[in-house]
């Protein structure tokens, strides 16, 4: 086939300076960038079997599970809608706790289902309340209590040992969302009595987005061999396991993100799991006290901050979408605002993977420009030296 030579070069439609700056997708490393590259092998194959095998391994020291995962070609929100089709059956009631965009997201996906569904909400910027949660649990029996375990949204982590406490000894599974977490953030899912998790290959695991992980405990699935109640053939994890048990997938998957997330966790365990945590709690601690030292106060408070996402409120008088704009337009970063009901009022940053100090400080010094060209009186430095004091120059 001819190649069209007016056709531009994919390269160049991509600006030199591009800095990812959001939270997920997230820079991908040089080493995850080349394993993607190498030569399309068989899925059916003895070295993708290998790979894939190993992945499973590597994946359950970071998710704290010696039971099934299983990897889906899909985003995040596949990863969601996966869990919930598996479990529910005519009569089931699903809790959702919804404290962002993404707890609400669960709840339109049951009901696209045709679920039933009651919802504990909170308010965005705050943390779940385990008493506030166990309230719910006394109205009547659910299927599954469903929540996020870092809402991406607002910045905030919810107490997932708590809420797996408080369901411990009962039929009620356990569905979380810590696609935005795993990798950065602590997570024990057997420790926790966590029935469902689900990942996502495009933010702390460092690849780029396709790749959806749906870890599930043996309660699950006596639950999953059993559901009626909604159709399912790709997503079907009963397929999905029989494959599993010969280090394959029940459908032609993703090969070369499958292979970047083997190099990506093979990075996490060279760094160490606890390194990798310290890592991203202390890279987050540096922006938001930066970010609070140029005005820009954090959304949730100190003790439910998230350690993969920075949410910093925007000063009176400017809103959220130009900071994000002016970022981009004069160097090229790109953060966000928020989408829906924190629209304009905050700003956010992605403190997950790849990131090390030299992050942060140009972080924080393109965020200081920005707020002076935008009209905003900024102690000179300030961010710099806030972030300094805790991980050096």
């Amino acid at each position: 086939m001819d190649a069209d030579s007016s056709a531009p070069d994919t390269a160049r439609l991509i600006p030199l300076d591009y800095r990812l700056r959001m939270p997920g997708p997230t820079t991908v490393p040089e080493r995850v960038r080349q394993a993607m590259a190498l030569p399309i092998i068989s899925h059916r194959g003895p070295e993708f079997r290998r790979i894939l095998g190993d992945s499973t391994q590597m994946l359950r020291t970071i998710i704290g599970t010696q039971d099934d995962i299983f990897f889906l070609g899909t985003s995040g929100t596949g990863g969601m809608e996966a869990a919930l089709a598996n479990v529910l059956s005519p009569g089931d009631v699903i809790l959702v706790i919804v404290c962002g965009q993404f707890g609400e997201r669960f709840v339109n996906i049951a009901q696209g289902m045709g679920g039933s569904v009651d919802q504990a909400v909170v308010p965005w910027g705050e943390a779940p309340d385990t008493a506030f949660v166990a309230g719910h649990l006394k109205r009547r029996n659910y299927r599954a209590v469903v929540c996020v375990h870092n809402e991406s949204s607002t910045g905030v982590v919810t107490d997932i040992a708590a809420i797996g406490k408080s369901l411990s000894g009962t039929d009620t599974l356990l569905i979380v969302d810590s696609v935005s977490g795993l990798g950065g953030i602590d997570v024990r899912m057997d420790d926790w009595g966590v029935d469902i998790l689900i990942a996502a290959s495009q933010k702390a695991l460092m690849c780029p987005p396709g790749l959806a992980m749906v870890a599930v405990s043996r309660k699950a699935m006596a639950i999953i061999e059993n559901a009626s109640a909604i159709p399912r053939f790709y997503f079907d994890l009963r397929r999905a396991k029989a494959s599993a048990k010969n280090n394959e997938t029940a459908f032609t998957p993703p090969v070369s993100l499958i292979v970047a997330l083997h190099e990506a966790l093979t990075m996490i365990h060279e760094e160490g799991l606890a390194t990798v945590l310290l890592r991203h709690h202390r890279m987050s601690q540096a922006l938001q006290m930066g970010c609070v030292a140029l005005g820009l106060p954090m959304l949730p408070a100190e003790g439910v901050r998230s350690a993969t996402v920075t949410v910093a409120r925007v000063p009176e008088g400017l809103e959220g979408s130009t900071i994000v704009r002016h970022m981009y337009s004069r160097y090229r970063t790109v953060i966000v605002s928020q989408r829906t009901k924190l629209q304009n009022r905050v700003i956010r940053f992605g403190t997950m993977g790849a990131i090390g100090p030299e992050d942060i400080f140009t972080d924080l010094r393109q965020l200081e420009e920005t707020l002076r060209d935008l009209g905003q009186a900024v102690p000179t430095g300030a961010g710099v030296r806030a972030a300094s004091a805790l991980i050096g120059a």
